[in-house]
C-alpha cells in the first residue's frame, strides 16, 4: 500500500523551461521578466492597482507593516487562530496586538466582535481569508472607515477566493499572497503584495529595492539610484518568478481541480456530519472559496489524535493545524487575558485531510473509506 501524503510539490506545465529559459537570458536576480509577467497577472486578474512579488507572504506582510509606520504602542486587531506570521510582522514594528475570536461555525475573525476591540490606537485589522473562505468583509470594512482604521488582508491562502464577487486580496488597503509549497498556486517560497490603496505604492516600491528608488531609475524616472528609505531584500529570484509564472498560466486548472477534489470530500463525508461525529467546513453565503482545504472538526482532541493514528494505520497522512496564538509561549503574557473559546476548539479539533493537485481519486476515495470506518468502528 503506497503511503498518501499530505501535501505533494507539482509541475503544472512549463515550470523547469521557464527556469531554463530565465537562466539562458542570463537574468537571476529579482524584477525581471517573469517577475513583471507574475505582477502584471495579479493587477488584470483581480484590479489590484500595484502588485509586487516577494520572497513569501511573510515578508509581504512585514512590507505592509512598514508601509503603515507603526509605533510601540500601537494596535493591530486579528484572529488568534492564524499562522505566526500574521502577528510577526506586526509585533517587529513594536505593535501591540489584540487577537479576536473565531466563529463558533468558521476559523475565521468573528466580525460582531471587532466594535468592541477597537481603541484610539487601534491602527488596523488584519482579517485572515482561512482555507480560502472570505472573511465578512463589508461590516469589517465599514467599521474600519468610521474609525480611520488600515485593513490588512492576509490572504496567504486566497488566491482564487472570493468575497461576493470581489477577489479576496483586494478588498482591504494592502494583502499579502502566499505561493509556499502547500498552496493553491507553487513556487516553494515565494509571496506577493497587493496594493490597492495608491497612496502606499510609490512608498512600497522603495521599500521592495532595499529602500532606494532602483526600479524608477531603470525605468528612466529618475535621474540617480539612491537610498530613499528604509527597506530590506523582499524580491524574490527570477527562478522563483518563473516557476510561479508557469503555475499561474495554468490557474483555472488548478482551481477546478481542487473544488472537485473538495466536493469529492464534502460529499462522501456529509453522512457524518448529519449523525453528529464530526462537523465539516461550513461556507457563508457570501463567500466563493477556492479548494485549499478541507477539514474536519472532531468532538475533542482525543479524537483527532485517535483519527490521525488510525489514517496513519493506513498510510494517510493528515494533520492538525494552528495552535492559538493568544495562548502562544511567545504571547500570552501579553495577551489581555481574555477567553477565546471557538479559537481554542479549532486549534484542539480541527484535521485537516490530503489535498493537493495530483491526489488521484482512487486515493481519494482511500481517504474517505478510512475516514469511515474510524467513525464506524
Amino acid at each position: 500500500m503506497k503511503p498518501i501524503p499530505f501535501n505533494k510539490p507539482f509541475l503544472a506545465g512549463q515550470e523547469l523551461h521557464y527556469i531554463q529559459q530565465a537562466v539562458a537570458q542570463g537574468k537571476l536576480s529579482g524584477n525581471g521578466e517573469f517577475t513583471q509577467l507574475c505582477q502584471r497577472f495579479f493587477q488584470q486578474r483581480y484590479g489590484i492597482p500595484k502588485a509586487l512579488l516577494t520572497t513569501s507572504a511573510t515578508t509581504a506582510l512585514e512590507m505592509a507593516a512598514l508601509l503603515l509606520d507603526l509605533h510601540p504602542g500601537d494596535e493591530v486587531i486579528m484572529p488568534s487562530f492564524t499562522f505566526t506570521s500574521t502577528a510577526n510582522a506586526f509585533v517587529l514594528r513594536g505593535a501591540r496586538i489584540v487577537f479576536a475570536d473565531s466563529y463558533l461555525d468558521n476559523p475565521n475573525l468573528d466580525i460582531s466582535q471587532l466594535a468592541s476591540l477597537i481603541t484610539p490606537r487601534t491602527k488596523a485589522i488584519v482579517p485572515v481569508h482561512y482555507a480560502g473562505v472570505a472573511c465578512n468583509m463589508a461590516p469589517l470594512l465599514a467599521l474600519a472607515e468610521e474609525h480611520g482604521i488600515w485593513v490588512i488582508e492576509d490572504a496567504a491562502q486566497a488566491i482564487e477566493g472570493y468575497y461576493l464577487e470581489k477577489p479576496l486580496g483586494a478588498i482591504g488597503h494592502l494583502a499579502a499572497f502566499s505561493f509556499h509549497e502547500t498552496k493553491n498556486v507553487i513556487a516553494g517560497e515565494g509571496g506577493l503584495l497587493a496594493i490597492n490603496d495608491e497612496r502606499f505604492a510609490e512608498r512600497a516600491e522603495i521599500l521592495w529595492e532595499k529602500g532606494t528608488n532602483r526600479a524608477a531609475f531603470f525605468r528612466g524616472e529618475a535621474a540617480r539610484y539612491q537610498w530613499i528609505d528604509i527597506g530590506s531584500s523582499f524580491l524574490p529570484s527570477e527562478l522563483t518568478a518563473a516557476y510561479l509564472w508557469a503555475q499561474l498560466e495554468q490557474i483555472t486548472a488548478i482551481r477546478e481541480q481542487r473544488l472537485q477534489q473538495w466536493n469529492r470530500y464534502a460529499t462522501a463525508l456529509q453522512s457524518l456530519a448529519e449523525a453528529g461525529h464530526c462537523a465539516l467546513p461550513a461556507i457563508p453565503v457570501y463567500a466563493t472559496h477556492n479548494g485549499h482545504i478541507f477539514y474536519l472538526i472532531c468532538r475533542d482532541t482525543n479524537e483527532r489524535q485517535a483519527l490521525i493514528q488510525h489514517l496513519a494505520e493506513h498510510q494517510i497522512l493528515a494533520v492538525f493545524h494552528y495552535q492559538t496564538l493568544h495562548n502562544s509561549p511567545f504571547y500570552h503574557n501579553l495577551h489581555d487575558g481574555r477567553q477565546l473559546p471557538h479559537a481554542r476548539r479549532f486549534a484542539e479539533c480541527l484535521l485537516r485531510l490530503p489535498l493537493y493537485f495530483e491526489l488521484s481519486e482512487t486515493d481519494q476515495q482511500r481517504v474517505i473509506a478510512a475516514v469511515n470506518s474510524f467513525y464506524k468502528a
